[in-house]
């Protein structure tokens, strides 16, 4: 019992202060990884040099790849939950996820579900139904995570049987899941309704494979345009990292900590260099989707108005028209 009032008081005060524990994260990890760079400025500033602008727009690319697909394996999910919202009216939602997620991995998925219930609150599911729907995309995420966190046994000495206890917890919850889905009557497990069916939750992981390759082809592309000798494999590993860092209030400085967390023994001032890369095309990329999404609105907008003035110009051509 006198553990439980700590920690609940410790996650209501991150809820309440998210916005300053992530700028002092990122303040922190940024000095940390200043001096784990110094006397190495010039090195960290060749490998920054000898990217080619091309490898740049591929790393964009694959960026925007993964973000569509996620967001398509979203709409599958909830529209197996009833919800029958647009899909560019939920690609639009799901752009918000990017602004919001340069902050907090939290904060982008409470930002999507906001933006798409304040687009369509009519034909989009209840909040705990759309925080539902992203359980299936989140377990097949953590999934893949462990069937492949043998990657990280080298890079941060873990014990061989580590790996085995993951896809063995990460398994039976995707179990679990597929159990609740089956039950019917909650707001929260209609969210699940997904998993019923073989054709539907085949379909998901397919696009959440598709984003989970487009990232770490995008990590390979960049560690190699900066001079590391990194494998496969290693890419995978980094990803990884990339993800559970990403839970921590740090920022824009989770790509390049988990660089050096990886692959630092390569060098530091390269995997810093593609950390800071890989921050940089994740976000030119959401930047682009997010622009797509605004300039898509806005285009819905002034054609909503154009057919207003269109019908009412026929009503006053109606009503003016002379009686035979």
């Amino acid at each position: 019992m006198s553990l439980r009032i700590p920690v609940a008081s410790l996650r209501g005060f991150g809820r309440r202060h998210r916005v300053l524990l992530t700028v002092v994260g990122t303040l922190g990890m940024g000095v940390a990884l200043g001096l784990a760079l110094a006397g190495q400025r010039d090195e960290f500033t060749f490998a920054l040099s000898r990217v080619a602008g091309w490898t740049l727009a591929v790393a964009v690319l694959l960026q925007i790849v993964a973000l569509l697909a996620r967001s398509e394996a979203w709409h599958l999910s909830i529209e197996a939950a009833g919800g029958t919202v647009a899909r560019r009216v939920l690609f639009r939602a799901s752009s918000m996820q990017v602004l919001g997620s340069v902050l907090n991995a939290q904060l982008g998925v409470a930002a999507r579900i906001a933006a798409l219930r304040r687009a369509s609150p009519s034909v989009s599911p209840q909040v705990p139904t759309l925080i539902a729907a992203e359980f299936p995309i989140l377990a097949v995420e953590a999934t893949l995570a462990a069937l492949a966190s043998f990657t990280l046994i080298g890079p941060l000495g873990l014990p061989w049987w580590l790996p085995l206890i993951a896809v063995a917890v990460f398994a039976t919850a995707s179990a679990g899941l597929r159990r609740l889905a089956l039950r019917t009557g909650r707001e929260l497990w209609i969210g699940l309704a997904v998993l019923r069916n073989r054709a539907g939750g085949t379909r998901v992981v397919g696009l959440v494979l598709v984003a989970v390759f487009a990232q770490i082809f995008r990590n390979w592309l960049l560690l190699h345009a900066v001079g590391v000798d990194a494998s496969f494999l290693d890419a995978i590993a980094l990803l990884i990292a990339v993800a559970v860092l990403g839970q921590l209030p740090i920022g824009p400085t989770t790509g390049a900590a988990a660089a050096v967390l990886i692959l630092g023994s390569n060098g530091v001032a390269a995997t810093a260099a593609t950390g800071v890369l890989l921050t940089v095309t994740g976000t030119v990329g959401g930047l682009c989707f997010a622009g797509w999404a605004g300039a898509d609105q806005l285009w819905s907008k002034a054609a909503r108005r154009r057919t207003q003035r269109e019908q009412a110009g026929a009503s006053d051509d109606v009503a003016v028209a002379p009686r035979g």
